[in-house]
């Protein structure tokens, strides 16, 4: 579904990622982790279109699509749940989700439809339809991020650091929520400094390290790998 060539994003001198490449498969969880820095987000961003390359290319269902904008990577069936979450504050819940589904204009029914799916997703989300998105707690800021992606009824999900400043209690729903999208046949790309949680879900995973990938294999795989487990597991 989704395949990297060598790919390659720079900030003017700074090279943040570096030839990287990687694939993922439809159906998959693959789940990326990395430090601080690493270049994770920055991937994610050049996938959906904005960041700019700097060379390489990406491929959707075996599509050059490296220099298709962001919107059209989107009716292609990619969408992006942004690290920080990025909901418009000053819009209601239900205004977010509206948002969401833009490149539906004109099909209102459906549109409806796919509130009432999120709603039910998320029940919290369907008390606070009407609240302003910047008033929600962090963890109901994280569910309107990944509702309003799933707006677009993308066919692959690209989530960036879900958890992030979440209660752990959060970040168990949160988890729960990525596997039962897993379930239900969506195609995910996750990158999560909780590397126990995001590896122990992850068909297959990449170490990212200074922007290049160091090491692959299936999640259970990099569980069990020393040097995973010593750098981001705090285990030895």
């Amino acid at each position: 579904m989704l395949k990297l060539e060598s790919v390659q994003i720079s900030y003017g001198a700074i090279q943040a990622v570096k030839r990287v490449s990687l694939e993922v498969k439809a159906g998959e969880i693959v789940t990326i982790i990395g430090a601080n820095g690493a270049g994770k987000s920055t991937l994610l961003r050049g996938i959906v279109g904005l960041e700019p390359l700097q060379s390489g290319r990406i491929y959707i269902d075996g599509k050059d699509c490296t220099a298709v904008p962001p919107h059209k990577r989107v009716g292609l069936g990619v969408a992006l749940s942004p690290e920080g979450r990025g909901v418009f504050p000053d819009q209601t819940v239900r205004e977010n989700l509206l948002l969401g589904a833009y490149s539906r204009q004109g099909n209102l029914a459906r549109t409806r439809v796919l509130i009432e799916r999120e709603f039910e997703r998320f029940p919290r989300l369907k008390e606070r339809a009407n609240q302003l998105a910047g008033t929600l707690s962090g963890g109901e800021q994280q569910m309107l991020a990944i509702s309003r992606a799933l707006m677009s009824e993308p066919r692959l999900l690209l989530l960036d650091e879900p958890s992030l400043g979440l209660a752990p209690l959060i970040i168990a729903d949160v988890f729960r929520s990525i596997r039962s999208l897993h379930e239900s046949g969506l195609t995910i790309l996750l990158v999560e400094q909780m590397a126990n949680q995001a590896l122990a879900i992850a068909d297959r995973a990449y170490v990212l390290e200074t922007g290049k990938v160091t090491l692959q294999g299936s999640g259970h795989e990099l569980l069990r790998d020393s040097k995973v487990r010593a750098a981001y597991l705090g285990a030895s």
